[in-house]
């Protein structure tokens, strides 16, 4: 739906974007990640047409956003992080402005009182867009976005500002969204994004830097990879039982958690996923799984990580030898 192909901006010597290349499929939510001043922003007021790049070539749908700028924008719905909101129009006023706005050609009244019942409006549709709280202020930045049911949106920090409430709204009405629309979702809230998307992009200084899955990226940056699980029964025998296992490496108790309750880390073979092995062990020994994760880094943890100043470093010398023909 969306393909970014060496996207690069600049504002004389500083380079905003640095040749950053990626692709959105249809129907997926995608998360994109950065600090301040990384250039997400920049990238989604590229592929919306407000800006233009130095160099590269962004299409949606198949049209380029600078041949057929026209036809990109009749597919995007866009919610900048200050949505363009009147505040002394009533929301009815201002949804009927942007429809004319967008030439939409849908039945006006149904269209409208449709996206008002998705977005959790009606009950404000009457009143001056300045006296609603900023919930519903960021309500109606989204039901403009989707005012002529646009296939794809693009959303930048729809939840700055929000309460936790809020934000578990928001965050339930993009979830909702994405059953029917391809999405990018620029957040801050770490957690907003894990709960949200289903892929992951982080760049930073202008370049990407990561493209993945939250779990693939955490399990591709953790030096070791365990399962930290917890078990009802007898410590030595469990500890003993589970060094048994084929794909078992290395075996770590942490003791009694809970009354008859134990905590071990079990290390595997590289590449083995041990968990519907110990799952069928632990039941055949009768040994209740109270819980069982990874010990994969957090998704805070893979964020921090991609934009620490050692990792751009490394990776800058990794790519820069890789150019030149060295063997790194």
């Amino acid at each position: 739906m969306i393909e970014v192909k060496n996207l690069s901006k600049r504002y004389g010597q500083n380079v905003a974007l640095n040749n950053i290349s990626f692709s959105v499929e249809e129907g997926t939510v995608v998360g994109f990640l950065g600090p301040n001043g990384a250039g997400k922003s920049t990238t989604m007021n590229i592929i919306t047409g407000y800006l233009s790049a130095s160099s590269g070539v962004v299409t949606v749908g198949g049209y380029n956003t600078l041949d057929n700028p026209n036809e990109v924008k009749k597919l995007i719905g866009y919610m900048p992080e200050l949505p363009p909101l009147y505040p002394d129009m009533t929301v009815k006023e201002y949804l009927n402005f942007m429809y004319d706005l967008k030439k939409v050609t849908l039945p006006r009244e149904k269209h409208i009182k449709e996206i008002c019942a998705l977005v959790k409006i009606t009950d404000v549709y009457g009143r001056l867009i300045g006296n609603l709280s900023k919930g519903y202020k960021q309500r109606v930045g989204i039901a403009q976005a989707l005012l002529g049911n646009p296939p794809v949106l693009i959303l930048d920090e729809p939840t700055v500002g929000l309460d936790p409430k809020q934000i578990i709204e928001i965050r339930n009405l993009i979830q909702n969204l994405g059953k029917k629309h391809t999405i990018i979702l620029s957040s801050h809230i770490l957690p907003e994004i894990q709960a949200v998307c289903e892929r992951i992009i982080v760049i930073n200084r202008g370049n990407l830097v990561a493209d993945g899955t939250p779990d693939t990226l955490a399990h591709n940056l953790s030096t070791e990879h365990k399962l930290v699980v917890r078990l009802a029964g007898p410590e030595a025998d469990m500890k003993a039982g589970l060094k048994t296992l084929h794909n078992v490496v290395g075996v770590e108790s942490f003791g009694e958690k809970e009354p008859g309750v134990y905590e071990f880390t079990v290390e595997g073979r590289e590449g083995v996923d041990l968990r519907r092995e110990l799952f069928h062990f632990a039941a055949k020994k009768d040994w209740p799984i109270l819980s069982m994760s990874n010990s994969d880094l957090s998704l805070e943890d893979v964020f921090l990580r991609l934009t620490s100043a050692s990792y751009i470093r490394d990776n800058t010398i990794l790519h820069d030898a890789m150019k030149g023909g060295e063997t790194v």
